[in-house]
């Protein structure tokens, strides 16, 4: 798989189509699939706590906290535009299922639950520092992903 594609007609229209686009959070959503399961399944395949869904390996919790706990206080432009890319059109949260089939969905996904982040992005270019952002914000201090094993690959990342 050409993963740069996925950047290019994944990542960056989902980033665009809920007005998140910039290029620290395109990087940082590329490093973290790369990071996360390489683009190559749509499932957890490691043992440990889970499930994960998707590239990007959301949990159940994370999802759905995102949608009673965040989603309810932003924009209804925001909202209408993540039902959309998940093919729904009800106020209703999709399921998690949906990030195993919706790329667009799973991707624009990533990038709020970075947006609920309480420290600003770090700089376009700088792979250390989103490798440090992944472990802390994304991965979290107790999970078992390294920013030793994440900095080659935000390397690429801010490369592409």
């Amino acid at each position: 798989m050409n993963t740069g594609q996925i950047r290019e007609y994944v990542i960056r229209p989902a980033l665009q189509r809920i007005g998140m686009w910039d290029e620290a959070g395109e990087q940082l959503v590329y490093g973290t699939g790369l990071v996360e399961t390489g683009y190559n399944c749509i499932d957890q395949l490691t043992p440990g706590p889970g499930p994960a869904y998707g590239p990007w390996q959301m949990e159940e919790p994370t999802h759905y906290d995102i949608w009673t706990n965040f989603l309810p206080g932003q924009s209804a432009n925001l909202r209408q535009s993540l039902l959309q890319m998940a093919g729904f059109g009800a106020e209703v949260s999709p399921p998690v299922t949906a990030l195993h089939g919706n790329w667009f969905y799973a991707a624009a996904m990533c990038r709020i639950r970075y947006r609920r982040v309480p420290a600003p992005l770090p700089a376009p270019g700088d792979a250390s520092a989103m490798a440090a952002y992944w472990k802390q914000w994304y991965n979290t201090p107790k999970g078992a992903g390294t920013i030793e094993r994440a900095l080659p690959l935000f390397q690429q990342a801010v490369a592409a």
